[in-house]
């Protein structure tokens, strides 16, 4: 399974918010730099994670990001399904239903595979949280 640049460059900011929190508002233009990646990139992927409740922004010359939860309170699965939906985006074995129906379901040979793998990489997802990292 591949996990996009989207998903690693937001995850690595989480993180380093993560690192920060409890200090104040971080400018994004701080954790750009400490991550090495673009202001203009970071932007583009924070505003999801601030759109779903992960993030609180602040205005103004003391502004910045800070989680809008403990670190412990967010997990990796959080931050991946707020980047890209699905952990695991084969329809058939997402949350949602496949419209129109796989014309296969019922006989897939391969189906069980991808549940178990959905299953595993969730709860793997889910069962870490920004304080481990």
């Amino acid at each position: 399974m591949r996990f996009s640049a989207r998903e690693r460059v937001g995850l690595r900011a989480m993180v380093e918010l993560a690192q920060r929190y409890g200090a104040g508002p971080v400018p994004l233009s701080e954790v750009a730099a400490a991550q090495e990646v673009s202001l203009s990139y970071l932007e583009q992927v924070i505003g999801p994670l601030r759109r779903a409740g992960l993030l609180t922004s602040t205005r103004g010359a003391s502004g910045g990001y800070t989680l809008a939860r403990p670190p412990a309170a967010i997990t990796v699965g959080d931050v991946i399904r707020v980047l890209e939906g699905a952990i695991v985006p084969i329809r058939c074995v997402t949350d949602q239903t496949c419209s129109p129906p796989c014309a296969l379901e019922d006989r897939c040979a391969t189906r069980s595979v991808w549940e178990i793998v959905r299953d595993r990489l969730t709860e793997t997802l889910d069962g870490i949280t920004l304080a481990d990292l």
